[in-house]
């Protein structure tokens, strides 16, 4: 790896927001939600801020599904995760 995709990899590291940040930032709908399907294996990732409103990005081992600010689950969304190493 170079010294600039380190510097890269340091940025990111300092960006990093903790689970309950990403919790907080969640709909009550969104919740009720995830609480639903934590039973199915199902835990959150991360937490999106678009014009809609916020999208809780959401897997259950290799599945990612989303869940909008209304509550609404997208088990099929047109998701790309980037590689963690």
């Amino acid at each position: 790896m170079t010294q600039v995709a380190y510097q890269i990899n340091d940025r990111r590291d300092k960006d990093v927001i903790h689970h309950d940040e990403h919790w907080n930032l969640t709909t009550a709908d969104q919740k009720l939600a995830l609480y639903d399907l934590h039973r199915y294996g199902y835990r959150l990732l991360f937490v999106r801020h678009m014009l809609k409103g916020p999208v809780a990005v959401i897997s259950q081992q290799d599945d990612i599904a989303a869940i909008y600010a209304d509550g609404e689950v997208d088990l099929r969304p047109l998701i790309t995760l980037r590689e963690s190493h």
